[in-house]
C-alpha cells in the first residue's frame, strides 16, 4: 500500500504562476499527489503523515536544463586543464554521480544533462549509465535527461579539448550521412536529448562565436533522426544566424542567449521555441573562477567582452516574449548545487521573482515535454516538491543559501530533511569534507 503524506505548509507557490496559497495542505500518496487545498477545508486521513510547517514556503523541485555534469568542475577539481589528463572517464563518472546530488540536495530534482567530450571520447554511456542507476534506485539523486554531443570536426564542442589533444576516430562527425550515423549511435546508447551547435561559443580556446559550426544540412540530419526515434534536440546558438539555422532543423530548445537581431528574434517568438539563457557561466564571478581553474587568457577576455551582449539578449528576449526556460551551463564552473543563482541573475535583468520561478518549474517542464508530470503541484502529478526557509517569490535570493533549501521530495520520497530530530540527508559527510583530487 502507497504511504500518504500531508503537508502543510505556510505558503504555496504551485508553479502556474498565480497568486501565492497561505496555509496550504498537499496531500501526496506514493509518487503523486492526490489533492492540494486550504486547511481546514482539505480534509487530511487520520492515517497520514504529516508534516507540519508553517514557517515555510513550498515549490515544486527546480529544473536546470542545460548542465555538463562530466566537466571538471571546480568544486571538485583545482585546474581542469590538468584533470582533463589525470582522470579516468571511470573516476569522472563517479564524479557525475556526485555533482547530480549537489544539486538535489539543492532543490533540483530534474537536470538535463548535455553531455560532454574528453580525450578519451564522448562520455554518453557514463551519462547514461549515471541515470540509469539513479532511476533504478542504486543511488540517490535527480531525474537525469541524458543527452549526447553530436558535432563536427573543430566544432565548438570539439574545441572543449586542447587542439593537440589525442582523439579517439567516431567522436565527431562530418557531412550529413556521417551525421546521421553519429546521432544514431547516441541514441542507441540510449540518450534522451541530442545536443549540436550552429555557431561559436565563449569558453574555448582560439574561436570567434560566429564561427559556423555546421551546414543546414547537417543540422537538419541531427534533428531528423532524433524527431524519428521520438527524441529531442538542443542546438547550442551564439549568433542571429545561428538562431535561424536552428529554427530552420526544426530544434526543441535554442541553447544561450548572446547576439540577436530583430529578424532572429522575431523567428524565436513566432517559433515559440524555448531558449536557456545560461547567464551564470556569462559572471564575474564566472569568470574569476575559470581564471583560478587554468583557463587561458584568449578565452577569459572573449568571455568578458561577450558578458554585456547576453544580458542585454535576455532583456530583449524577455521583453518580447520569449519562452524562457531555466538553464546555467554549469559545468567548469561555477559550483555544482549553486543553479539556483541562475534565477537571481534574472530578477537583477527584470524578471520578477514569480517569473524566474517559473522558468525553473512550469517553463522547464513543458520545454522538456514533461509538463504532464512535473512542473506545477497539482494533483495528479509526480510530487516534486521543495521546502525553503524564507518566500522566493518575495526575495529569490532566499534561494541562494544552501542551507535555506530545508526539506525536498522527488517523486513523494524524502530525500532531504533539515528539520529538528530529522537526518535525511542526500550525502552522508559534511559539505566540502571532500578532497580536492588534484590539489
Amino acid at each position: 500500500m502507497a504511504s500518504l503524506t500531508a503537508v502543510k505548509i505556510g505558503k504555496l507557490i504551485d508553479g502556474r504562476g498565480g497568486r501565492v496559497l497561505r496555509n496550504a495542505v498537499v496531500l501526496v500518496e506514493g509518487k503523486r499527489i492526490t489533492a492540494v487545498g486550504v486547511a481546514p477545508s482539505l480534509h487530511v486521513p487520520r492515517d497520514a503523515t504529516v508534516i507540519d510547517a508553517p514557517s515555510l514556503t513550498m515549490m515544486p523541485g527546480m529544473m536546470d536544463l542545460h548542465i555538463h555534469m562530466n566537466m571538471f568542475n571546480n568544486l571538485t577539481f583545482k585546474n581542469y586543464r590538468v584533470a582533463q589528463w589525470e582522470v579516468t572517464p571511470q573516476l569522472q563518472q563517479m564524479y557525475m554521480l556526485f555533482h547530480a546530488q549537489l544539486c538535489l540536495e539543492r532543490g533540483f530534482t530534474t537536470l538535463r544533462d548535455l553531455g560532454y567530450i574528453s580525450a578519451h571520447g564522448l562520455m554518453t554511456h557514463a551519462s547514461v549509465a549515471v541515470r540509469d542507476a539513479i532511476e533504478a534506485g542504486i543511488f540517490a539523486g535527480p531525474r537525469i535527461l541524458a543527452g549526447a554531443f553530436t558535432v563536427g570536426t573543430g566544432s565548438h564542442l570539439d574545441l572543449i579539448n586542447p587542439r593537440a589533444s589525442f582523439r579517439p576516430e567516431g567522436i565527431t562527425a562530418d557531412g550529413p550521412h556521417e551525421m546521421r550515423k553519429l546521432a544514431r549511435k547516441n541514441l542507441l546508447a540510449g540518450v534522451d536529448w541530442l545536443k549540436t551547435c550552429a555557431s561559436g561559443g565563449g569558453g574555448t580556446d582560439k574561436e570567434a562565436p560566429d564561427v559556423r559550426n555546421h551546414t543546414q544540412e547537417e543540422l537538419d540530419a541531427i534533428t531528423d533522426e532524433a524527431h524519428a526515434q521520438h527524441k529531442h534536440v538542443s542546438i547550442h546558438c551564439f549568433t542571429p544566424n545561428a538562431h535561424r539555422m536552428a529554427i530552420a532543423a526544426g530544434a526543441d530548445t535554442i541553447e544561450h542567449m548572446v547576439f540577436h537581431d530583430g529578424d532572429s528574434l522575431e523567428r524565436i517568438v513566432k517559433s515559440g521555441t524555448p531558449v536557456t539563457p545560461t547567464l551564470s557561466h556569462r559572471t564575474d564571478h564566472a569568470i574569476a573562477i575559470r581564471r583560478e581553474t587554468g583557463t587561458p587568457k584568449f578565452t577569459l577576455e572573449k568571455m568578458k567582452q561577450i558578458q554585456p551582449h547576453c544580458f542585454e539578449t535576455f532583456q530583449v528576449m524577455h521583453k518580447a516574449g520569449v519562452k524562457i526556460a531555466m538553464g546555467t551551463d554549469m559545468g567548469f564552473e561555477p559550483d555544482m548545487g549553486s543553479n539556483a543563482d541562475e534565477l537571481a541573475i534574472y530578477v537583477e535583468l527584470g524578471m520578477t521573482p514569480m517569473e524566474a520561478i517559473l522558468t525553473a518549474t512550469r517553463n522547464a517542464a513543458e520545454a522538456l515535454h514533461l509538463d504532464k508530470d512535473l512542473g506545477t503541484i497539482e494533483a495528479g502529478k509526480l510530487a516534486d516538491l521543495v521546502l525553503v526557509n524564507g518566500d522566493p517569490s518575495e526575495d529569490i535570493r532566499v534561494l541562494k543559501d544552501r542551507e535555506n533549501i530545508h526539506t525536498v521530495f522527488k517523486e513523494g520520497l524524502r530525500v532531504l530533511d533539515r528539520r529538528p530530530g530529522e537526518n535525511v540527508r542526500v550525502m552522508p559527510f559534511e559539505y566540502r569534507s571532500w578532497k580536492i583530487i588534484d590539489a
